[in-house]
């Protein structure tokens, strides 16, 4: 599973925010495209660029995200305010990889099917979570569909992957919640990116061993609690595989008898 950085950006700088209410910053870096070189630099294979201006209605980010494109011609997802479908071929002509949509997404699933079949495996629904519901509006609001109603209306579009962030753990530096992202992950009909509360090497490999196909970290790398591109496996996490030596004699024999 591999492990990607977030570039968040208010107000034209990046800064990570806790449980996404405008005004927690607890980062604050003026310059989008040197954090951006900044990750690349320390060999990040793939960056997830948010836009909560665009989440919270204010001018958009496109053009400095066109310019990590540009720059740097690493695979990028961008997300956050993306509520038309001119937008999504504006960022895909532009050169992202993947574009991800939420709001609109979760109250029009007919334009996110009609996406997906123009741009299959392009496209990521953001389901982001709080308190159990969908939330949409910059985190501000709840979807009327529920989680199980919303996987089923996705069954079968050919998505890219889900992104979940888990807002009650997100930016907190106190782990992730493992119950609440193993139930998803295991419930979701396409490939699912985790978010929200990974401070650890361990959050991160449990993620894996649920079966997550990448894990947005944010806050708990800008204050290098989290420094995976140090790990023996840079800037991937997998569950450690037991060896017969970690097991008692008891359990090594029974592990021999029964391959």
């Amino acid at each position: 599973m591999r492990v990607i950085p977030a570039v968040d950006v208010l107000d034209h700088q990046v800064v990570q925010l806790v449980g996404g209410v405008p005004g927690s910053q607890q980062i604050v870096m003026p310059d989008p495209v040197a954090v951006a070189g900044m990750w690349i630099g320390k060999g990040a294979e793939y960056l997830h660029l948010v836009d909560l201006d665009g989440a919270f209605g204010k001018e958009n980010n496109f053009p400095v995200f066109k310019r990590i494109i540009k720059e740097f011609g690493v695979p990028v997802e961008i997300g956050g305010g993306i509520r038309s479908s001119e937008a999504v071929r504006e960022l895909i002509s532009a050169g992202a990889d993947r574009v991800i949509v939420g709001t609109k997404a979760v109250r029009d699933p007919d334009w996110l099917a009609d996406l997906a079949d123009e741009f299959p495996g392009r496209m990521v629904l953001s389901m982001d979570t709080k308190g159990g519901r969908i939330a949409v509006k910059g985190w501000q609001e709840s979807a009327e569909l529920t989680v199980g109603e919303m996987f089923a209306r996705i069954k079968g579009m050919p998505l890219a992957a889900v992104l979940n962030t888990n807002v009650d753990v997100e930016g907190r530096r106190k782990g992730i919640d493992e119950r609440q992202a193993r139930d998803f992950i295991r419930s979701c009909p396409h490939k699912v990116i985790a978010s929200g509360g990974v401070t650890s090497r361990e959050d991160a490999e449990i993620l894996s061993e649920c079966g997550a196909e990448g894990a947005g970290v944010g806050l708990a790398m800008y204050t290098e609690v989290i420094r995976p591109w140090e790990w023996d496996t840079p800037w991937r996490a997998r569950r450690p595989v037991r060896q017969f030596s970690d097991l008692s004699p008891s359990r090594s024999r029974q592990a021999i008898d029964s391959s």
